[in-house]
């Protein structure tokens, strides 16, 4: 069964040109701990989105490598006016913290063809702050424990572990209903725009892929 992603948006090669030449700028500029990644959201990039990335040493990624949480949430809901998320906090898995931006770039047409992240690597800053902690400190609540950046390897993982917490059960213990709401959660959360995720899904729960289908399909067919 093939589920619909988002309409095919080219990402036109003097953009990308351009891009490269912003990350090449942004990297010079800010030094080796500045990770800055180009995600191409075409539809013949949707699983492979990384077409370019200065110092990917930040966050261990390279060119071809999957889709990061923030594109696959742009290729489910395919948000014709999604807003730039500047200056954050995120996470890699080996523990560095990292002040993020993410940019989404228009097409001539005005649809967003393409996402340019800025990772910049703060962990040795944080440690400088912690020591003079009393001198910078200024009263104000701490920041929220910052996002994670989530290949899209560890993707599926997060996404079924998230689906089971929200149904509190282990999937032992589920019956059909447990499963059929854990798995649309999947489905809205954009899990089955990893490769060959459906095969992988179906094996935890326990069903058989047409199950799993109809399971998905039955949402759709509400919806209407």
């Amino acid at each position: 069964m093939a589920l619909e992603i988002m309409e095919v948006i080219p990402l036109e090669s003097s953009r990308l040109e351009m891009l490269k030449q912003i990350a090449d700028a942004l990297a010079a500029q800010f030094g080796p701990n500045c990770e800055v990644v180009i995600h191409d959201l075409s539809a013949q990039n949707a699983e492979h989105p990384i077409v370019y990335i200065v110092n990917g040493h930040v966050t261990g990624r390279k060119v071809g490598d999957g889709a990061s949480y923030v594109v696959v949430e742009q290729l489910t809901t395919n948000d014709p006016a999604p807003r730039d998320h500047l200056a954050y906090l995120t996470r890699t898995p080996d523990g560095k913290i990292l002040k993020s931006s993410t940019v989404y770039i228009r097409n001539s047409k005005g649809k967003v063809s393409a996402i340019l992240a800025i990772n910049y690597d703060i962990s040795k800053l944080l440690m400088v702050e912690s020591a003079v902690h009393d001198l910078i400190s200024t009263g104000e609540s701490q920041p929220a424990e910052p996002e994670k950046i989530i290949n899209v390897n560890d993707l599926l993982e997060e996404l079924i572990a998230q689906s089971v917490a929200l149904v509190g059960k282990p999937v032992a213990l589920m019956n059909k209903d447990d499963k059929v709401k854990a798995i649309r959660f999947l489905s809205e959360n954009g899990a089955f725009l990893v490769t060959k995720s459906g095969d992988k899904i179906a094996k935890y729960f326990g069903i058989s892929k047409y199950t799993l289908y109809s399971y998905i399909d039955s949402k759709q067919q509400e919806g209407k």
